[in-house]
């Protein structure tokens, strides 16, 4: 076939692999939450999560029972269900069979649009933890009072935080930029690059979606259910004279303890 010889959107291999990969990788590269290390990413195949939410025990001492040699007392643990229904994110481009066409530039552009809708959701979640108290001396005054909040909650698990990036330079000027340096310790370009250092042991991340509110949590705070990470399709377009291009993520962020985080809020 003749047109298999030219290199335009016509030749849907020349356009579908490079722009895949770099949709794939500009979404995760770009998504401060898609690759699981701050929020747990579970897989629901079905797009439905439902995460068991189970009360805490009492343990008894069994060197001080009050009836020896009788059976240890059995618990149960109250349980509430949270159910997380995966969204369905997508955007669409039509690549026409002009030629001079770089698809590494649409797989970007299609990537970040979808983890940048995601990332905002997120950031709508963490704004519903619990609420903490601002107005000390400093804000890491706050900070410090979150952190204390939560481990008071027993979560005594690894913490992390997000800075909305209007609060930035307070943030920064408060802890100054060595003292609490960052580093390399995380995979993903914004993870990377937005960690602005560790507060109290909690690295601290800056996020362009939360606005005016610092958010302090554990892992078990929320969950990421995902029925299908980041894809990208072809497909034929006669009308067009050329090619549809759709990146796709079907996932959504649940709140499950609101206890193991706190908010603050600057907005007032």
């Amino acid at each position: 076939m003749a047109n298999s010889a030219y290199t335009s959107g016509f030749n849907t291999d020349a356009l579908f692999v490079p722009a895949k990969a770099a949709t794939i990788y500009a979404a995760h590269e770009n998504s401060l939450f898609l690759g699981g290390q701050l929020i747990p990413v579970v897989n629901a195949p079905n797009g439905v999560l439902q995460v068991p939410e189970l009360a805490a025990v009492s343990a008894t001492k069994l060197t001080s029972e009050a009836s020896t040699g009788v059976d240890l007392e059995t618990v149960l643990s109250a349980d509430t269900k949270n159910t997380i229904v995966a969204n369905l994110y997508a955007a669409r481009s039509v690549v026409r069979d002009l030629g001079n066409v770089d698809p590494t530039e649409i797989g970007r552009v299609l990537g970040n649009s979808v983890s940048a809708s995601f990332d905002a959701d997120v950031a709508t979640v963490l704004a519903t933890l619990t609420s903490g108290t601002t107005g000390g001396t400093s804000v890491l005054d706050d900070v410090f009072g979150a952190v204390g909040a939560i481990r008071a909650a027993k979560e005594m698990g690894q913490l992390y935080g997000v800075v909305s990036a209007d609060l930035y330079g307070t943030v920064m000027s408060a802890i100054g930029s060595t003292a609490y340096a960052g580093g390399d310790m995380f995979q993903g370009a914004a993870l990377r690059s937005g960690m602005l250092g560790a507060i109290a042991g909690v690295p601290m991340f800056v996020s362009s979606y939360l606005s005016e509110g610092i958010a302090v949590f554990g892992q078990d705070a929320m969950r990421i259910g995902m029925q299908k990470n980041i894809d990208l399709e072809v497909a034929r377009r006669a009308e067009a004279v050329g090619f549809d291009v759709v990146a796709s993520l079907h996932a959504a962020v649940g709140l499950i303890d609101a206890t193991r985080g706190i908010y603050l809020d600057y907005s007032a």
